[in-house]
C-alpha cells in the first residue's frame, strides 16, 4: 500500500492532542502489512507515513497482537514439502513407523498412533 494513502487513513483517527485513537482493525492490518514489508529503518518508516515512533508504537503492538491471535488469518498459502518414507529411511538407520517428533533439547519422541500424539500434545500445552 502507498504510504500516502495510509497516512491519510491514519490522520482520520488523530485526536486534538496528537494521539491516534480508536483505529479500526482494517487500518491496523494495513499498518502491520506496511511495517512488515518495509525494508528501511524504523525512523524512515515513521517519517514516510508522517507520524512519530511514540504515535505508532502502540498501533504496531496492537496489530502484532491481533496477528498473533489469528484475527487476520493466513494471507498467502504456504506449501509444505513432506519427505517420503524411502527418502527418510535412507538418512536414518532406524526408520520410525508412525510419527516422530523432535522435542526440546533434540529429544526424539516416537508415537505409533496418531491418537497417542494428540493426547501427548493436549497434556503438554
Amino acid at each position: 500500500m502507498d504510504h500516502v494513502v495510509l497516512k491519510k487513513k491514519l490522520s482520520t483517527y488523530l485526536s486534538e492532542k496528537g494521539y491516534l485513537r480508536n483505529v479500526s482493525e482494517e487500518v491496523l492490518y494495513e499498518v502491520i502489512v506496511a511495517w512488515e514489508n518495509w525494508t528501511g529503518s524504523a525512523t524512515e518508516f515513521y517519517r514516510s507515513i508522517g507520524f512519530t515512533q511514540k504515535q505508532m508504537a502502540s498501533l504496531i503492538g496492537k496489530a502484532k497482537k491481533l496477528k498473533r491471535e489469528g484475527y487476520y488469518g493466513e494471507g498467502d498459502f504456504k506449501q509444505v514439502k513432506v519427505e517420503s518414507l524411502e527418502a527418510n529411511s535412507a538418512s536414518t538407520a532406524d526408520p520410525c513407523i508412525g510419527i516422530e517428533v523432535t522435542w526440546h533439547g533434540g529429544k526424539v519422541i516416537r508415537f505409533a498412533q496418531v491418537d497417542l500424539l494428540v493426547d501427548f500434545l493436549k497434556k503438554a500445552s
